[in-house]
C-alpha cells in the first residue's frame, strides 16, 4: 500500500520520516504515553528510529497497517501520532489507534486527527469498520473516541495488555455513518457530563474530609492495610444480619473488594471509600455506586466498624461523600436503601441530609430472596 498524506482542519497527516525520530523518543518520554501504550520502557532513540525508518514504513509496505505522523499544517510541528495499526481485508475493518505529544495537548489534535484518519480509511480503504480499545482506565483516549464518534460498547480482555497495565479493556467501533464531518461540534464535548467525569475518573482518586464534632476524617483508597478491618467488620452480626456480604466472611472476601474497588475506579463506575479516624485507621467504608442506566443517578452503600459506632462518623462522612457526588461528578439523585427495621442505617441516612421517601417491597436481594427496603434520597438542590 503507498504512503499517502492527508490534510483536513488544520492538520497534516502523512507518513512517517527518519527526521522525526528525535521528536518521537521525546514525546514518548511523558509518563502518560508510557503508561497507556504499549511503547517499550524505557524508550530509548533505537527505539524512535526503528518505529520512523523500520515498524511505519513495513506496516505501509505490507498493507498491515498505515501509522501517520501528525503535524500542524501550517507550522510543521509534530503533535502527535494517529493511524491504523491493524488492517483486516477479509472483515474490511480496521483499529485506530493514537497517541497525542504533551506540547499539543488541550487542542484537539487527536480527536481531529483521529476523523481524518478514519475518513480516509472509509473513503479510499473502503473499509466497512474502525474499531478502537484501551485499557479501562485510559479515559483520556476514550474521551477521544467518543468525540471522534466511536460507540463505546462494552468490555473485551486485551491480548496485549501494557506493562503492568490491566487486561481490562474498553471496546467501541465506529461506521462510516457515524463520522462527524470536519470541525463539527461531537458527543463528549467540553463541559458536557462525559467529560466532566473523565477529568474526575482519570486522575488518582482523591481523599475527601468530612468532621464530626471537633473530630477531621479522611475518605480515602482502601489499602492492603485496611483488610482486618474489613474483615472483622464484616463477621460481626449485625453487619451480616442487615447486609448482603458473602457469609461466612473470609480473607479473601476482603482482597476481592480490595480489587473491586480499583477497577470500579478506573472504570468510572463506582467510587469506593475507606473511613480513616484521625490516626488514619479503618473505621468503615462508603461507596458511591453510579447507575448504569441513569448517569444522573447513584447509590450509596456503607458499613461502619463495632468499635466506631454511635460516634456520629459514618452520616458525616455520607454527607461528604454525598456532597463529592453532586459537585464533582454533576448526580442529581443519590439514593440510600436500608432492609426494613435497619434503624440504625436509617438514622445515618436522615443524619447526613437524605429524605426517606417510603417502603419498596422486595426492594433489596438477601442471600437468596428479595427483603422489603426503606428508601431514600437526597437531591443536589438539598445541598443547596
Amino acid at each position: 500500500m503507498e504512503p499517502v498524506e492527508i490534510t483536513e482542519d488544520g492538520l497534516l497527516l502523512r507518513p512517517w520520516l527518519a527526521s522525526d525520530a528525535d521528536d518521537v523518543h521525546r514525546a514518548c518520554q511523558d509518563p502518560d504515553i508510557q503508561r497507556w501504550t504499549t511503547v517499550p520502557r524505557p524508550y530509548r532513540p533505537e527505539h524512535a528510529h526503528g518505529f520512523v525508518t523500520g515498524i511505519a514504513p513495513r506496516a505501509w509496505a505490507d498493507g498491515t497497517g498505515a501509522p501517520f505522523a501528525v503535524g500542524d499544517a501550517a507550522t510543521g510541528e509534530l503533535l502527535g501520532s494517529c493511524g491504523l495499526v491493524s488492517i483486516d481485508r477479509t472483515l474490511e475493518s480496521g483499529e485506530i489507534g493514537y497517541w497525542t505529544a504533551p506540547w499539543a495537548r488541550g487542542r484537539g489534535v487527536t480527536v481531529r486527527a483521529v476523523r481524518a484518519v478514519a475518513r480516509w480509511a472509509f473513503d479510499a480503504l473502503a473499509l466497512r469498520r474502525l474499531v478502537w480499545q484501551a485499557e479501562v482506565g485510559n479515559h483520556a483516549s476514550r474521551l477521544v473516541a467518543l468525540r471522534a464518534g466511536v460507540q463505546v460498547s462494552g468490555e473485551l480482555r486485551l491480548a496485549r495488555p501494557g506493562e503492568g497495565g490491566r487486561v481490562e479493556g474498553w471496546i467501541g467501533s465506529l461506521l462510516p455513518g457515524e463520522l462527524p464531518a470536519p470541525g463539527a461540534p461531537g458527543p463528549a464535548g467540553p463541559g458536557t457530563l462525559d467529560a466532566r467525569r473523565a477529568a474526575v475518573f482519570g486522575r488518582a482518586q482523591p481523599v475527601l474530609f468530612a468532621t464530626a464534632g471537633d473530630t477531621e476524617l479522611r475518605l480515602r483508597p482502601m489499602e492492603e492495610r485496611d483488610l482486618a478491618g474489613v474483615v472483622a467488620t464484616c463477621r460481626d452480626p449485625d453487619t451480616v444480619r442487615w447486609t448482603s456480604v458473602p457469609h461466612p466472611y473470609q480473607h479473601s472476601d476482603a482482597e476481592g473488594y480490595l480489587t473491586y474497588g480499583g477497577l470500579a475506579w478506573a472504570r468510572g463506575s463506582s467510587a469506593c471509600f475507606v473511613l480513616a479516624d484521625p490516626d488514619d485507621a479503618f473505621v468503615g467504608t462508603v461507596d458511591l455506586r453510579l447507575n448504569p442506566v441513569d448517569p444522573l443517578l447513584a447509590e450509596v452503600g456503607f458499613m461502619t466498624a463495632p468499635h466506631a459506632r454511635g460516634r456520629g462518623w459514618m452520616p458525616a462522612a455520607l454527607g461528604a461523600l454525598a456532597a463529592w457526588g453532586v459537585t464533582g461528578l454533576g448526580l442529581a439523585r443519590i439514593e440510600w436503601k436500608a432492609h426494613v427495621g435497619n434503624t440504625a442505617s436509617r438514622r445515618v441516612a436522615e443524619k447526613a441530609g437524605f429524605t426517606v421517601e417510603g417502603t419498596v417491597r422486595g426492594g433489596v436481594a438477601q442471600r437468596g430472596q428479595r427483603v422489603d427496603a426503606w428508601l431514600g434520597a437526597l437531591l443536589a438542590e438539598d445541598l443547596t
